[in-house]
């Protein structure tokens, strides 16, 4: 087959014709506010000029905001890098330059997780929206969602050991590091999951993650609540479902000056009286939209899987997908504005 000079051109041209969303993400967010943080990565001296210099890190985050987006493997990213050219140009690289491979996506990532950066690039961005005029309003919603990590095929004892917080000494070391011992189970609509929480505080107006944290998925969502809350955000108003409801959360919320809005739910001996279901119908319709991010952190990755070992690393990877669901949710606003 006969090659010509503008083959690339044309097949990105196709692609556009087909909408490509990272398109619009590379021309808004301004990549480069990110360098000061990332750049702490290089403070380190290095020991001998010898050798191959590194990537710049603001390619390798943007790496991992893909990544984070389709939710990929380490090694299934270096694969579509290397395949898809809308991620090649995304990314800025062309054919003939040199792609992160697996294990230095991997290598970047754990020196996010030694840096402790993850909090301060998410509220570096946080900062950026509110400059942007997207300030927190409205009121805030608060949920969490199950975030599964590969499941783990132990002997009952040695789970019994897990959730003690014992160590398993016949485990070599070598299958100790495939181990991931901080992950619980929990059951939930009579599924039962293994892995973590995604807890997450959204504001109604623009339906940007604020603040978050994680857990792992056997504590109850209450547990993860007021910590949450933004203090900035322009109006007292708190929403949640049921999970949160409880004597001491409304007292809570009421000594923080807050205004509660928490969906109400019967029991056996005590059903919901008409008034408290229109309530709860009213409190839905803004409640709901929170379902908006955990629908589009699953759009294009279908079902969520973290495949890090470990609560800090997992942290690390759940924190990015926050963040990177921001830098898309920023986009599309700005796009359509």
């Amino acid at each position: 087959m006969i090659r010509g000079m503008f083959d690339i051109e044309f097949r990105l041209e196709k692609i556009d014709s087909n909408g490509d969303p990272l398109i619009n993400l590379n021309k808004i967010v301004n990549w480069e506010m990110f360098r000061p943080e990332l750049m702490k990565l290089r403070e380190k001296e290095r020991k001998s000029v010898a050798g191959a210099k590194g990537y710049d890190p603001v390619l390798m985050f943007k790496v991992l905001v893909l990544q984070s987006l389709y939710n990929l493997s380490d090694a299934a990213m270096e694969a579509q890098m290397l395949d898809r050219l809308s991620f090649m140009r995304f990314l800025g690289l062309g054919l003939g330059d040199k792609m992160p491979d697996e294990k230095t996506i991997w290598l970047f990532r754990e020196q996010l997780k030694e840096a402790g950066l993850i909090d301060s690039l998410f509220f570096r961005f946080d900062e950026h929206l509110r400059n942007s005029g997207f300030t927190a309003r409205k009121g805030q919603i608060i949920d969490a969602s199950i975030v599964e990590v590969p499941r783990q095929r132990n002997k009952r004892e040695e789970n019994e050991k897990i959730k003690n917080g014992e160590r398993i000494e016949d485990w070599e070391d070598a299958k100790r590091c495939q181990k991931d011992v901080d992950a619980r189970w929990v059951k939930k609509n009579g599924q039962n999951h293994y892995g973590y929480k995604n807890h997450v505080c959204v504001d109604v107006k623009h339906k940007f993650v604020r603040n978050w944290d994680v857990t792992d998925a056997s504590v109850h969502d209450s547990n993860v609540f007021t910590e949450l809350l933004d203090k900035s955000n322009t109006s007292a108003d708190v929403f949640a479902d049921s999970a949160y409801r409880s004597e001491e959360t409304l007292k809570e919320l009421d000594e923080l000056d807050y205004r509660e809005h928490l969906q109400r739910k019967g029991c056996r001996n005590k059903a919901l009286t008409d008034w408290e279901k229109q309530g709860n119908r009213t409190r839905s319709k803004i409640r709901s939209r929170i379902e908006h991010v955990f629908g589009v952190q699953a759009q294009r990755a279908g079902n969520l899987v973290c495949r890090v070992i470990g609560f800090v690393r997992t942290r690390v990877m759940i924190g990015l997908r926050n963040l990177a669901y921001n830098l898309q949710r920023y986009s599309m606003l700005m796009t359509s504005s």
